[in-house]
């Protein structure tokens, strides 16, 4: 029979595992560097972020770390004040809708054949709809509020996580704790909460990173097409796109927004394959 699993003692093994990889370790340094920018960077910078200091488009000097973006504004400044916006919305939408998809793969997992069946075809109508192309039309129709981006962000999300979640879910299923707890007449409120979540834990940490690294693309596409935070702004997505017409005199407003959201992404990548590897191990084991 295979044993129930603690979640307290599931998430620490998992974790302490994980974090024994090399590629978590470099993944770890470079997310928290990257969060660290984006959460303290507005306490290091020079200038306010909507202050004119040179001619635009000005090169690098000693007062201008990155030199001055299409407006004379600084853009070492812009750069620290930026990252909030983008790695805050990130996050929130990931929570957003990795914790619906789990409550929507979880239910269907443990209902009777009919309901799991009617779920699962809607959540595939859902999964129909590109991502992106949803959430600009959302955003495009009801305006550009970042409560509504996280919103629509986080819900484009749950049917891709609800598919998975519902899929290790139903393997659960099938153990013989789970038959027991149903001949014994549990709740399916506790079975849910006692049985199945604790051993989906693996693929639920793995799904919130990849969920995590469509965020800030998403997020950040959004303010590239001037959909999200409007200027004078400071945002990475916005830098991007307010000065992609002067690349060429001025590279750095668009490389370094560029080069930070690259890294924020290979390094949840970095942590999420990791996570992926210690929980195949740890499936194949408990299998044995």
């Amino acid at each position: 029979m295979t044993k129930k699993i603690k979640p307290a003692s599931q998430m620490r093994v998992l974790t302490a595992l994980t974090f024994k990889q090399t590629y978590a370790k470099i993944g770890a340094v470079l997310v928290g560097a990257i969060i660290f920018v984006a959460l303290f960077g507005p306490l290091f910078a020079p200038h306010t972020f909507d202050e004119f200091i040179d001619v635009p488009n000005a090169g690098r000097t000693p007062q201008l770390l990155l030199g001055a973006d299409y407006m004379g504004r600084d853009v070492w400044t812009r750069f620290l004040c930026g990252g909030r916006s983008i790695i805050g919305l990130s996050f929130a939408s990931t929570i957003l809708g990795v914790g619906l998809g789990l409550i929507i793969g979880l239910f269907a997992a443990s209902a009777k054949a009919r309901t799991d069946a009617l779920i699962m075809r809607g959540n595939d109508i859902l999964l129909a709809f590109p991502q992106i192309v949803f959430v600009l039309l959302v955003v495009s129709g009801f305006g550009s509020s970042i409560f509504l981006i996280a919103i629509t962000v986080g819900f484009t999300h749950a049917p891709r996580t609800a598919r998975i979640i519902r899929a290790a879910a139903a393997e659960v299923m099938e153990r013989d704790f789970i038959k027991a707890a149903i001949a014994v007449g549990e709740k399916r409120r506790r079975i849910i909460l006692s049985e199945l979540l604790p051993n989906v834990t693996s693929p639920l940490l793995v799904e919130f990173g990849l969920r995590m690294t469509y965020s800030i693309g998403l997020v950040a596409a959004v303010s590239f097409l001037g959909l999200g935070l409007q200027p004078p702004a400071a945002d990475w997505g916005l830098m991007i796109n307010e000065n992609r017409g002067s690349m060429t005199v001025q590279p750095w407003a668009v490389l370094t927004p560029i080069f930070a959201i690259a890294v924020f992404t290979i390094g949840v990548n970095f942590i999420t394959d990791s996570f992926a590897k210690v929980a195949i191990g740890i499936d194949r084991k408990g299998k044995e």
